[in-house]
């Protein structure tokens, strides 16, 4: 028997109302009495490992370019060999600065990262300095890197 219109609209709303609890809750069994099968419907990514997720290699890559702040003297002194690198967009500020200084060789007090001449603070991440300071230049992200003399 089925709904005409609003008339007897609480025995319609009582008829459809158990007919589709069980199906979305699974609550009631199937034509041959066993439990429905479990469905992959709700994670988007059915073959993904959701055990290494947290790894910086699954993340969206950024590519940079370290370049010295230019000063008077020791032009040559602490430059990097390569000066572009590749990294996660959760990498932060001071994950860059200990590469720097183990690729140079000196200790993280003596090394700086600035953006436009204005020192980055440890705690930003690379996503928040693309978008807050080069979205929609092109790659790659232009920092500078200070090496403070050691004073004897």
């Amino acid at each position: 028997m089925g709904c005409r219109g609003d008339l007897d609209l609480g025995r319609c709303q009582r008829g459809v109302g158990t007919a589709t609890a069980g199906a979305y809750t699974g609550s009631s069994s199937g034509p041959s009495g066993e439990e429905p099968a479990l469905s992959n419907l709700g994670l988007p990514f059915s073959s993904f490992d959701h055990s290494k997720a947290h790894y910086y290699r699954y993340d969206k890559q950024l590519s940079l370019c370290l370049e010295r702040l230019s000063s008077g003297k020791d032009k040559n002194k602490s430059v990097l060999q390569n000066k572009y690198v590749r990294c996660s967009v959760r990498a932060e500020v001071r994950h860059l600065r200990r590469v720097l200084c183990h690729r140079l060789m000196l200790n993280p007090q003596h090394v700086q990262l600035l953006f436009d001449n204005e020192v980055l603070p440890d705690h930003v991440t690379m996503k928040q300095i693309w978008l807050s300071r080069w979205f929609g230049k092109p790659s790659p992200l232009l920092l500078q890197y200070s090496v403070k003399e050691k004073r004897r």
